[in-house]
């Protein structure tokens, strides 16, 4: 390593190669998540480049005051062992020591993360499987669009440590099959409500937040019914045995787990209404 490779802050293009070495990670990332994860923060990715381009990078995203998250903690194949990741690490999580951090864990790096003071909080399951309900015809359902964004923002809070506006706004731009959205709404209230995206295999639906598991189950039927014959994708925490059952009463099977882990307070969230975290990326 020559003695100019030192990390940066990362350009919108180098999220692209990031997104494309998560692939590679077997990570599955969407189609389209890149605008929405650079709407998060444009600041929180950062790297090391060499003659060949991107060499190592991480996602350390700012979340409000006291929040961060931190993912796509990669280095080149032809790299590694070079501490090249380690000083992308360092570089920056510099100066996010007054925030709680968080991430999800591949299970081969969890002592890693221990030794930077991340703890444990609770497992996360990947299930996966091919999608054979239909769309409910029920009036509760609506489609998530640009006139009932301001209430879905409102709802997101209780289920998430800090604001999100911008990815949120992003993340739910109509964009076809590519991503969209549904929404349960009793007596004028939001209920809960999910999103599916194409991904590099199959649609993964996240977030999935429900206030109760009947509500859970019409949303995962309404957003897996929408792509009814191809594979759907959910990752839940551990810690919710309804997010479990829904899994298990539609046949999906566990292919992938990560840790979600804390540096700081651990945020308290309502686990038994989250049926389907976000990204692994993101949180």
């Amino acid at each position: 390593m020559s003695a100019d490779e030192t990390p940066s802050q990362l350009v919108r293009e180098d999220l692209d190669v990031m997104l494309e070495w998560a692939a590679v990670e077997g990570w599955n990332p969407g189609l389209i998540d890149g605008d929405a994860f650079w709407a998060a923060d444009s600041g929180g990715f950062w790297g090391i480049k060499d003659e060949q381009g991107l060499a190592s990078c991480i996602s350390a995203i700012r979340y409000g005051s006291d929040y961060g998250f931190v993912g796509f903690y990669i280095c080149r194949p032809d790299r590694r062992g070079e501490g090249l990741g380690f000083k992308t690490w360092n570089a920056a999580l510099d100066g996010l020591d007054q925030r709680t951090l968080g991430l999800d864990g591949v299970v081969e790096h969890q002592a890693e993360y221990g030794k930077s003071g991340f703890t444990l909080c609770h497992r996360n399951i990947r299930y996966s499987g091919l999608s054979s309900v239909s769309i409910p015809h029920d009036p509760r359902l609506a489609p998530i669009g640009t006139g009932i964004y301001t209430s879905i923002r409102d709802y997101d809070r209780a289920f998430f440590p800090a604001p999100r506006e911008s990815f949120l706004q992003q993340w739910h731009r109509p964009m076809e099959r590519n991503r969209f959205g549904f929404c349960a709404v009793e007596d004028g209230h939001i209920r809960g409500f999910g999103t599916l995206r194409a991904c590099r295999e199959g649609f993964k639906i996240g977030p999935l937040f429900a206030e109760t598991p009947e509500i859970a189950d019409l949303l995962f039927r309404a957003l897996a019914g929408s792509v009814r014959g191809q594979m759907v994708i959910l990752d839940l925490p551990e810690v919710n045995a309804d997010a479990e059952a829904l899994v298990d009463r539609y046949e999906l099977s566990p292919v992938f787990e990560t840790a979600r882990m804390y540096r700081g307070p651990a945020p308290e969230l309502p686990l038994d209404k989250i049926y389907g975290i976000t990204t692994f990326e993101l949180g």
